[in-house]
């Protein structure tokens, strides 16, 4: 049957919600909270309901009333910046404004830093009836030891093409000179060269790979691809009304109700845009790849199906918010199976598939590749590591809420990715979010080693948390189509329906989340966009904790009382200590009182929760902490004090024991015994870790003798001879040997001389 569209068309809906959920398409440091509640057998109740608040919710804005709200932050950015305690070297660079229907606002900011752009510096600044909170990338105030490059633009644009070329690009080139930047993505903030390098990917999609090197020693900081790419077939979406313009005599898949949103024929070029669709009677395509129209009808409709989703959902004008269009182009390339979204032309590109016969121009393949584009537009989650992962989860989330949207008889809603693309020729979607791990690459659950995958496979575990907050855990069948989604910790999740899911994701994305948010952070952002819609600890609120849980990120929070666990402690004789329990109760108007058993001698705890005061005495002990409220609901936890030497720098510990720290990196063969005051010290320190490595002696008055400061490799030999000034020494003593390793922040064994007169 031929598709036929006219012009101008409006799709509507009736949703029983304000908010709906997102999906998409391809290949954290907040603690956890404990809790008492027992495992809970068997399936929990269908669904929760609710509704979010209307407060909450951003208010559409006119492109004249966002760009007042911009232009008057940016009037404010220097008072803004002195008021949330930025360094003096530090600006404020305004990139959104949202305001919600209750009057906050939420103001998105990039960073500089002595005028340089700071990567991984930006924050969100929250505005409620006089109250001010921020949410941030990189917490502290900045500070750079230099600003002076040691390694030049050419040798880190030569460094940039090599990373692309490792990661198999094709003439790869950098396009513009490499620009100097603060790097603050991860560690400690340093001066660093940005480059973006072009090529052409593997496949034949293109490339621009962002890379970040240090300036001061040339080590590669961050390797992202910003050409977003994506998996779908040339699925056909049935009869679908679709916006064109007559011009002359001539229709244009022009779409007027949606900014004028264009889509071009490339005619298989790589480059460019082509031709503009065009016909003569405004009866497009006849549902087979080999009308070249039907790619276009499939590439429009998801464009503007997009378009609407977001802006009917949550009022978004536009990726941007700006009520600007992007435009897509079709029939990319030869046999080229994928399909992808670039900032750079702020446009979305698909290949014809295998043959030039099976186009990837599936509704969820637009949805997914435009997501990215609002992704860009808000949080700018890097596309690497966690961040990365969580980048391509919220395209895989949104893509599946544009389905469940449209629900299109040809494509009804699901939670599959990728399903009508057949890449593995046997009928298999893509991706599972209900279990990531059926394709057997994608992780279903959180692990410290989620952030070195490919991150279309890094995304697994927030699909599948979101698939658990929509659905619910266990098996179940939605528009046909059968689930049965397994959990981490073996108990049941209630699910809150696609919408409210949506709406959390969508709040936490655009509000909480920011270009180094991990999948910690996605748990924080989530869940302080649950209490705003929501409310806190509301069911809703209590089943976003839950799903998280559900997938190794963090604890399920039980009502009553819930304290952060504890970390073991090491704390220095003599030095003061300072430790506030972080604990709350979800009894509403409860007050909380904080017990501890079995603290170190010289400390105590405060009716706040504060343990405070300085250790006498070494040892080491188990410290039991108990938090009771006012309706006698109680959580403890238990965690170990040791108290050792201390030095200055609290990562350098005295072990008084010999033998390596079983943490460390660090394995020291030394000897103790008697020396004269003229001595030879030979060690052995074998380094596992590439990082900088400090090798010290410390005399009985704390006089300090570097034996070894340099770049660490896989081994160092200290064979140093050192002379006593025996005016400024004790003649007996205990002589210390201290070992850090500067990079992991971790300290070796500690061996001891006694000097003899």
């Amino acid at each position: 049957m031929p598709l036929r569209h006219r012009s101008p068309v409006r799709r509507r809906r009736a949703h029983a919600l304000a908010l709906v959920a997102v999906g998409s398409l391809l290949a954290l440091a907040t603690p956890s909270l404990a809790t008492a509640a027992p495992a809970v057998p068997g399936p929990g109740p269908a669904k929760i309901t609710a509704t979010p608040r209307a407060g909450a919710a951003p208010t559409s804005l006119t492109p004249a009333r966002r760009t007042a709200l911009i232009k008057s932050a940016r009037s404010a950015a220097a008072a803004t910046a002195q008021r949330i305690g930025l360094g003096a070297k530090e600006k404020l660079v305004v990139k959104d404004v949202i305001k919600d229907a209750d009057g906050t606002v939420h103001t998105r900011y990039e960073r500089t830093y002595a005028g340089l752009p700071v990567l991984g510096g930006d924050l969100v600044v929250h505005d409620k009836s006089g109250r001010t909170t921020v949410t941030t990338a990189h917490a502290a105030r900045l500070s750079v030891s230099s600003l002076s490059p040691k390694i030049t633009a050419a040798s880190a644009a030569g460094k940039a093409e090599a990373a692309s070329r490792r990661a198999e690009a094709k003439n790869a080139q950098t396009q513009k000179k490499p620009r100097l930047v603060v790097w603050a993505g991860t560690g400690r903030p340093v001066l660093a060269w940005e480059s973006v390098v072009e090529g052409v990917q593997r496949d034949g999609t293109p490339s621009e790979l962002q890379v970040v090197i240090d300036a001061a020693t040339g080590k590669q900081l961050l390797a992202a691809e910003k050409v977003h790419t994506g998996s779908g077939t040339g699925q056909f979406v049935g009869t679908v009304p679709l916006g064109t313009t007559l011009s002359g005599s001539t229709y244009q898949l022009v779409d007027p109700d949606r900014a004028g949103h264009k889509t071009y024929d490339l005619n298989q070029g790589t480059s460019g845009t082509g031709t503009l669709f065009t016909d003569d009677n405004d009866v497009w395509g006849d549902g087979l790849p080999s009308n070249r129209q039907t790619a276009g009808v499939d590439v429009a409709f998801g464009a503007a199906a997009t378009w609407d989703y977001y802006k009917d959902t949550f009022g978004r004008n536009g990726i941007r918010d700006d009520g600007v269009a992007a435009y897509s182009r079709a029939h990319y390339g030869n046999n080229y199976v994928n399909a992808f979204w670039q900032d750079s032309c702020f446009c979305m590109t698909y290949g014809d598939g295998s043959g030039n016969t099976h186009p990837l121009t599936a509704l969820d393949v637009a949805a997914h590749e435009m997501s990215h584009g609002v992704t860009a537009a808000t949080a700018g989650l890097n596309y690497s590591g966690e961040s990365g992962g969580l980048n391509e989860a919220t395209s895989d989330i949104f893509a599946a809420a544009v389905e469940f949207y449209e629900n299109l008889p040809a494509d009804p809603g699901d939670y599959l990715v990728g399903e009508k693309i057949d890449i593995n020729g046997d009928g298999t979607p893509l991706r599972y979010m209900d279990k990531p791990s059926k394709d057997g690459a994608s992780r279903d659950s959180w692990s410290s080693t989620l952030g070195g995958i490919d991150v279309h496979y890094s995304s697994g575990p927030a699909n599948h948390f979101f698939y658990l907050l929509s659905e619910g855990s266990g098996a179940k069948t939605v528009n046909g189509v059968a689930y049965d989604s397994p959990t981490y910790d073996g108990r049941p999740v209630t699910g809150i329906g696609i919408q409210n899911a949506a709406a959390i994701w969508y709040r936490a994305l655009t509000t909480y989340m920011t270009s180094t948010t991990d999948y910690a952070g996605a748990r924080t952002a989530t869940l302080s966009a649950a209490a705003d819609l929501f409310g806190a600890y509301s069911p809703t609120y209590l089943a976003v904790a839950d799903a998280w849980a559900a997938i190794n990120v963090g604890n399920r929070i039980a009502l009553g009382v819930n304290l952060a666990p504890v970390a073991d402690q090491i704390s220095g004789v003599d030095q003061a200590v300072s430790l506030q329990l972080d604990a709350y109760t979800t009894n509403t108007g409860a007050s909380l009182t904080y017990e501890a058993t079995g603290l170190p001698d010289g400390l105590s705890i405060s009716p706040s929760g504060l343990i405070s005061g300085t250790p006498t005495t070494l040892g080491t002990s188990d410290v039991t902490v108990e938090v009771t409220d006012s309706t006698g609901a109680s959580v403890s936890d238990t965690f170990s004090w040791k108290i050792a030497y201390v030095y200055a720098n609290a990562t350098r510990v005295d072990i008084p024991d010999n033998g390596p720290a079983v943490e460390s990196p660090i394995t020291i063969t030394g000897r103790d015994g008697n020396a004269s005051a003229t001595t030879s010290v030979y060690v052995d320190i074998v380094h596992t870790y590439r990082g900088d490595l400090t090798v010290d002696l410390v005399g009985p008055n704390g006089t300090v003798y570097s034996l070894l400061n340099r770049s660490g490799g896989s081994a160092d030999n200290v064979d140093q001879t050192f002379t006593v000034d025996a005016s400024a020494q004790p003649l007996s003593g205990t002589w210390k040997l201290r070992v850090q390793d500067r990079a992991s922040i971790d300290v070796g064994y500690i061996a001891r001389w006694q000097l003899t007169p």
